[in-house]
């Protein structure tokens, strides 16, 4: 049996909020009832199921994503990454991590060397005996690095010692004295795992030109935008603006770093101060502060070594896409995404069509092609071959993500209004007849968020046709659920949607 997780993107504590040892018991509790599912076979019998393979699947520890860097000016993922200071630096940031969720790494030990996992004996007649102890199922983890937790993948006998602590943290059976594997078919072990299992499976950032350049061990744009601008401004707007902004507005920058993609992160913000912050003056310059730090960030010397002629130039794109000043609000989201996606080489925000060209499935080697980063779980059927009686059905699935997403509301994206969710996803494919003879299974939870208590509350209007949305056969099904304003509590101040 393989299990697959991936985009756990657990940090250090210093930025943003990161996940509880409750999504770990969840997942230890699934891993067990995996099992015992897995111990039924395709006659009817039962036989304790020996091995199941874990195999997280990048951006697990995400060193990326800690203000720590904020500290070090002089430090930066992009330079020279053998560098003593850097070094350091990511020894440091990974061992905070490690400790801070010790609790959580904790019952992923338990599950390797706790004998956590266990599933009924079974009898002389092929049936599970319930009534003894159960037997340990042996499990193995094997970590694959993505685009945040990269230096994993570096060579050299100091970054042997950081996968040293991981590996001793996690129980890991990935070898340390290896660079992670970041291509399955870096490590012997997994790839033979991955094809007994019929699965191709890698992170999936290579299709993201702004988190891989053609080398995983060097840094990206992205790495520049999460430390450079993201990180940096909820401290900077609490520093210039102090006592002036609500806190409706600062609680709700703590989510900055959860929309997706990345790029719509200042279309999330106008909608947030829109919604927060009811004074102009206020809104104007905390705008005034993001184009700033997007300024500087298109000044660093690593994002200016990348600006081409091109008329579908990335840093140019980048520009555009970041800036408040190089936009007009009304559509921004729709072309930043269209801009996003050709860059990419898709008209998709599925990463299926890359899929579609993985040589394991072109070969048809592989039934499954799997992929993480995008934190939006997917099940895509690709396609099925008819021969002599034998079908083989090939599908695309993506292993989403353990963590808080915010995604944009469909019906008014000129209104810019998101909304977040709690999600989990794991992936379990069966070899042989594990599970009956199934050949995989997916999971997907979401857990919803309550909206904070905030002083402004927008209303949708009272006739629908003032509001741009999508023409749905029936058009008064907004209105029918449009509140008075009456109705609110005492204090409230409801303002319509805004006229462009």
């Amino acid at each position: 049996m393989l299990a697959i997780i991936s985009d756990l993107h657990l940090t250090d504590g210093t930025s943003g909020p990161t996940l509880g040892t409750g999504a770990f018991e969840i997942f230890a509790e699934e891993l067990r009832s995996l099992a015992y599912k897995a111990s039924f076979r395709s006659d009817d019998h039962y036989q304790p199921v020996e091995r199941i393979d874990l195999v997280l699947l990048g951006d697990v520890l995400d060193p990326i994503r800690s203000a720590q860097w904020l500290l070090h000016p002089e430090v930066r993922p992009w330079h020279d990454p053998q560098s003593p200071e850097l070094v350091a630096l990511v020894s440091r940031i990974t061992g905070d991590i490690l400790r801070y969720n010790e609790p959580s790494f904790a019952i992923l030990r338990q599950l390797v060397h706790g004998g956590a996992i266990t599933v009924p004996p079974a009898d002389a007649h092929g049936q599970p005996v319930t009534s003894v102890p159960g037997e340990p199922v042996e499990v193995a983890i094997h970590y694959m690095v993505g685009n945040h937790d990269w230096f994993y993948h570096l060579p050299g006998s100091a970054y042997h010692e950081i996968r040293k602590s991981i590996a001793k943290a996690m129980g890991l059976v990935t070898r340390a004295e290896s660079p992670f594997p970041h291509d399955p078919a870096e490590s012997g072990t997994l790839l033979e795992i991955m094809r007994r299992h019929r699965v191709f499976a890698r992170h999936g950032d290579i299709y993201d030109p702004i988190n891989f350049e053609g080398n995983r061990n060097a840094s990206s744009l992205g790495d520049a935008i999460v430390i450079e601008l993201l990180s940096r401004f909820i401290g900077q707007v609490e520093q210039e603006l102090g006592d002036e902004i609500p806190v409706s507005t600062l609680m709700g920058l703590r989510d900055l770093d959860s929309v997706r993609p990345l790029l719509l992160a200042p279309v999330w913000l106008d909608g947030l101060l829109e919604r927060t912050c009811p004074q102009p003056e206020i809104r104007t310059q905390v705008k005034r502060i993001w184009d700033q730090l997007t300024d500087a960030f298109l000044a660093l010397p690593m994002v200016r070594s990348r600006d081409t002629w091109s008329p579908v130039d990335l840093v140019d794109g980048l520009e555009r896409a970041l800036k408040f000043s190089k936009r007009l609000s009304l559509g921004a989201a729709g072309r930043i995404l269209e801009w996003l996606s050709t860059w990419r080489g898709s008209r998709h925000d599925s990463y299926y069509p890359h899929a579609l060209a993985e040589p394991d499935f072109r070969n048809r080697r592989a039934k499954y092609i799997i992929y993480g980063h995008t934190h939006t779980a997917e099940q895509i059927a690709l396609d099925a071959s008819y021969a002599e009686g034998y079908v083989l059905q090939q599908l695309y699935f993506n292993a989403g993500t353990w963590r808080r997403t915010l995604r944009q509301a469909v019906f008014a994206p000129q209104e810019h209004e998101f909304i977040p969710t709690e999600v989990m996803t794991y992936l379990a494919f069966y070899e042989g007849d594990e599970r009956k003879g199934r050949p995989f299974e997916t999971w997907s939870g979401t857990l919803g968020v309550s909206p904070p208590e905030a002083p402004l509350l927008r209303l949708d209007p009272k006739h629908a046709d003032t509001v741009a949305g999508p023409n749905f056969l029936a058009p008064n099904l907004h209105v029918a659920y449009t509140a008075d304003a009456a109705a609110l509590s005492p204090g409230r101040i409801a303002p319509t949607r805004r006229k462009r």
